[in-house]
C-alpha cells in the first residue's frame, strides 16, 4: 500500500512541474490513457501507477530534450 501512496504522490508531483512549467504539454495528459482494472490485486493496480508514471517521465523527458528552454 506504501508503494502505491509513493506512486500516487509522484504522479501528482510531475502533473503539478508539467502545469507549471511545461504548460504546453498539459493538453497531452489527457492522451495518456490509465487503466485501473476494478478488480485485481493491488499488484496490478501498483504496476499500472507506475506505468502511467514511467509515461509521465519520458513524455517530459522527450519535451526537455526536443524543446530546450530559452
Amino acid at each position: 500500500m506504501k508503494r502505491l501512496q509513493k506512486l500516487s504522490q509522484e504522479i501528482v508531483e510531475i502533473t503539478l512541474k508539467i502545469e507549471q512549467e511545461y504548460p504546453e504539454l498539459y493538453q497531452y495528459l489527457d492522451e495518456t490513457p490509465v487503466t485501473i482494472p476494478n478488480s485485481g490485486t493491488s499488484e496490478m493496480s501498483t504496476k499500472n501507477f507506475s506505468d502511467y508514471l514511467d509515461s509521465l517521465r519520458q513524455l517530459l523527458n522527450h519535451h526537455i530534450e526536443n524543446h530546450p528552454k530559452k
